[in-house]
């Protein structure tokens, strides 16, 4: 059972109930907010979120990855990815090229103008996060944090998830 000293979260079984309501609308608001500050942010490098993550998924490789792998880093389906890499290719923040092993995938590398761009938004990008998440939060609510993030993303993936079998 987790609790956070407001809700316990293991007796919510009611999504109409007033305290699930205050959860779903704290956290979305949160989730909004965020994505504001850190587009705007980001947007002072000429780069979306979505650009920053692709690049940083990237720029912890030096050598290619293949588009799949990308794209099951950051949670995107193909034809998102796909559409989104063909953008910043033409921004000249990537590459594209045939997979030499399997002439039907597409192999992604970061360029020195992305890595440019991902290494000069990061010390920005990391203090928006600290200065309006990690900094709102005590440690004890941290490592809460952590654990709900955790539990949830665990649940989500286990859901969708096909069967084996």
């Amino acid at each position: 059972m987790l609790t956070c000293g407001c809700l316990d979260f293991a007796a919510v079984t009611d999504v109409l109930t007033e305290p699930v309501h205050t959860v779903w609308r704290a956290f979305f608001r949160m989730q909004r907010e965020l994505d504001r500050v850190i587009e705007a942010q980001l947007a002072e490098h000429r780069l979306s979120h979505a650009d920053y993550t692709v690049l940083s998924v990237l720029a912890e490789d030096d050598s290619a990855l293949r588009a799949g792998a990308v794209g099951d880093r950051i949670g995107w389906e193909s034809s998102r990815l796909a559409h989104h890499l063909r953008r910043m290719e033409q921004r000249g923040l990537v590459i594209r090229t045939i997979c030499p092993s399997d002439r039907r995938g597409t192999m992604v590398a970061i360029t020195p103008s992305g890595r440019s761009a991902v290494e000069a938004a990061r010390p920005g990008h990391l203090e928006v996060l600290r200065r309006h998440l990690i900094d709102q939060m005590s440690p004890s609510e941290v490592s809460c944090f952590t654990e709900l993030g955790q539990r949830v993303a665990s649940s989500v993936e286990a859901a969708m998830t096909p069967a084996n079998g």
